[in-house]
């Protein structure tokens, strides 16, 4: 792969995309899991999922449509989902959980209508729906590469006040930190995320991206920062490893991600019982 990864421009976008998406995909996952909001990569996966079926309906029936990439409407549907998860977050103070599924079903639904109306599934809509290596364009990793460092500089400013609010939120409120607009930029740039990792991993498996590295790393880690160094780990190995046995076995990447992380999270969770019995 590595010849060919000179060679063809696809494969470069591919490797480079998957490699940017390793890193912020659990970055982020650690502070969604530590704030147990793990369904919320799928609820917004599912609303980007309508973005990108309105896109293509979009460009099928509307002239002036034609060429556009779905990947901005896909984010445009993304970030619109996640101001209103906020708001109903709002609406139920004492449910705040029920914002989560309710938008996921209102992308599932929205999602469906699209589809219908454009006619069914076409080989587009399946490469975002489980990633596809070939399917990378050159503007999609231009995409990618300005997502990531949003979301490294808003983790980097940002980390004190993102681990307070992950750990104790009212404590965080009564020491001065605008907790709404955080959690407002954090839920902001996890739409991005989960937006731009749809090539590579595909809609319906990003949300695996963001929470198994992250499942795998807290078995084993001793803190907090090494929780968010083994995620970065873990999902880097699952891409790039993903990506190498796709292109070889003809398989899509977002399954063979996925699978990978499942299988570091089973010897993580193995790991962890050996060594502790043999402390014991």
């Amino acid at each position: 792969m590595v010849s060919s990864l000179f060679e063809y421009e696809f494969l470069q976008n591919a490797f480079l995309s998957g490699m940017l998406i390793g890193l912020i995909a659990p970055l982020l996952g650690v502070f969604v899991v530590v704030r147990r909001m793990s369904l919320i990569a799928d609820a917004l996966s599912h609303v980007t999922l309508a973005g990108i079926a309105a896109s293509l309906l979009l460009e099928k029936k509307v002239a002036v449509f034609a060429g556009l990439n779905p990947i901005y409407l896909g984010m445009a549907f993304s970030v619109t989902g996640s101001l209103f998860i906020e708001k109903l977050r709002t609406v139920y103070k004492h449910y705040q959980e029920l914002a989560i599924p309710i938008i996921l079903s209102s992308g599932v639904g929205i999602s469906v209508i699209f589809i219908s109306l454009a006619d069914g599934f076409n080989t587009d809509l399946f490469s975002y729906l489980f990633g596809s290596i070939s399917a990378v364009s050159r503007t999609d990793l231009y995409v990618i590469i300005g997502i990531t460092v949003f979301v490294i500089g808003t983790v980097f400013l940002l980390y004190k006040e993102l681990f307070l609010l992950s750990f104790d939120e009212e404590h965080a409120t009564a020491s001065g930190i605008h907790a709404k607009w955080i959690h407002f930029i954090f839920i902001l740039i996890v739409a991005l995320v989960i937006a731009g990792s749809m090539r590579i991993v595909g809609i319906l498996l990003v949300s695996s991206l963001m929470t198994l590295p992250v499942a795998a790393s807290i078995r084993i880690a001793k803190g907090f920062k090494q929780t968010i160094f083994f995620s970065v780990l873990f999902g880097e190995l699952s891409v790039i490893i993903g990506l190498i046995l796709a292109y070889y076995l003809d398989l899509a990447p977002g399954g063979t991600i996925v699978i990978l992380s499942v299988i570091i999270l089973i010897l993580a969770i193995l790991w962890t019982k050996f060594t502790k019995g043999k402390v014991s």
